[in-house]
């Protein structure tokens, strides 16, 4: 195995890959920028380098420094974690030509996922369903206007090299696409360096569902249930579970055939998300896929007992996975939600100087975090802070767990959407399953009118 490793992240992800690190006796190595100097994931590594100013392109983004501190410290492999670099072809192919050990997928399949247009048409090719629109970047906002209206509206516009629902939006009438479309792919360019843009048809109501695999460099490849993702502000999920309270067993081994089939087709290895959309008659159509390790990954560890990282770097060092579908059981229930910093009504971020960090304690409460009640939430990344994960013996157990572990949440000197969380757990519709991508439109942002 690895005798070390370097995390090319921060926060929460970085400890929660380092805590697993530690259990297998693995060194590691933290980066870390100006504005992270006494984070907590500097101090809990074996090893830590700056790698410059505060801003993610000073810094957390900077391939060749990154790459060179892992070759100054002997770290023969490098996990990106989720976001920053993790879904990045060039750093992983940076990666390989220094010898280093990319922990996650092949640069090529990295890079064929990364368009959202090219992944619709791969798999298609893998007999995997995906939402009927067009397989084409849009040339103008008058070609968009032709598609919109074959298709007929409402129509949902999207980034091909999106993600976080940035450059999406959904478009109810021709007038609205003729102000979203420069908008939206202005904003695409400037986050990804790619205006391309294309529409799908809008799904009314639907459940954003997830199949999560594992597949190593033999070939085999597994699926371990699905998360229900469906709970979101700004196209951004807040409230997972796992299993999702709305697939029966039938859909859900098709679904997850499905996400197995796809794995294969694009040759894939490592852990890796494939997302669907799932209509209000259980029909499921693929969203995109993720190369990487999830937000929401613990549920899955949750319900199946696997350390998702461990598979990993296992997986990466060449074994083979010691397991087949069918040992792969399915126990209990178990629910995440996000931690922000931020307001909890208008969604805007709270920077600033946490004075009091309490975390609920308990046999089936799981806490990942990043800050502590010394930290200081800076306004150059994510705000979300910290995870919350609860299990039960089932989704009613887990929602109690769930309910009385918010209750004992307690953060001081910065605003967090605590208050929002304990909302959506205590909300009559949430305890019913009754978790579309529409929720906090329909149960809590129509409430606050």
């Amino acid at each position: 195995m690895f005798k070390k490793i370097l995390i090319a992240n921060r926060g929460e992800i970085a400890i929660r890959v380092m805590r697993t690190c530690r259990k297998m006796g693995i060194k590691t190595v933290a980066v870390y920028s100006e504005a992270d100097e006494k984070a907590l994931h500097v101090q809990y590594a074996d090893e830590a380098f700056l790698l410059g100013p505060p801003r993610v392109n000073e810094s957390y983004l900077k391939v060749e420094k990154i790459i060179e501190i892992a070759r100054l410290t002997g770290a023969e492999a490098i996990h990106p974690g989720y976001g920053l670099l993790s879904e990045n072809a060039n750093f992983a192919r940076e990666c390989e030509q220094a010898g280093i050990m990319f922990i996650g997928p092949s640069p090529d399949v990295i890079e064929s996922m990364g368009s959202k247009i090219a992944a619709r048409k791969t798999m298609e090719k893998a007999n995997v369903p995906i939402v009927p629109g067009g397989n084409a970047p849009l040339i103008d906002v008058e070609e968009a206007i032709l598609r919109a209206r074959e298709m007929g509206f409402p129509v949902m516009l999207k980034a091909s090299s999106g993600g976080g629902g940035i450059g999406m939006q959904i478009v109810q009438d021709e007038e609205h696409l003729l102000k979203a479309f420069a908008s939206n792919q202005k904003r695409a360019q400037d986050f990804f360096g790619d205006g391309a843009m294309y529409l799908e048809k809008y799904i009314s109501n639907p459940r954003h569902i997830e199949i999560q695999v594992l597949a190593d460099k033999a070939g085999n490849t597994v699926y371990l249930w699905e998360r229900e993702c469906s709970i979101q502000r700004r196209h951004q999920k807040v409230v997972e579970e796992a299993p999702s309270p709305f697939l029966d067993p039938k859909t859900r081994k098709a679904m997850g055939e499905a996400a197995v089939r796809a794995a294969k087709e694009i040759g894939y290895t490592n852990a890796g998300t494939i997302e669907f959309l799932v209509d209000e008659n259980k029909k499921f159509y693929f969203l995109e896929m993720n190369t990487r390790l999830q937000v929401e990954h613990p549920i899955t560890e949750e319900i199946t007992g696997l350390d998702l990282v461990e598979q990993q770097l296992k997986i990466a060092f060449g074994e083979l996975l010691a397991f087949k579908q069918s040992d792969i059981q399915l126990n209990g229930h178990a629910i995440e939600v996000r931690i922000y910093a931020e307001d909890p009504v208008r969604f805007f971020p709270s920077p600033g100087q946490i004075t009091a960090f309490k975390l609920p304690e308990g046999e089936n409460i799981r806490n990942e975090t990043g800050v502590d009640a010394t930290s200081k939430v800076t306004p150059f990344y994510d705000p979300m802070i910290a995870k919350l994960i609860v299990r039960g013996s089932d989704r009613m157990a887990a929602i109690k767990e769930l309910q009385n572990a918010l209750r004992n949440y307690h953060v001081e000197g910065i605003k967090t959407n605590i208050p929002m969380l304990k909302e959506v757990a205590e909300h009559e519709a949430f305890i019913n399953g009754e978790t579309t991508t529409s929720f906090v439109e329909t149960y809590l942002m129509k409430a606050k009118k």
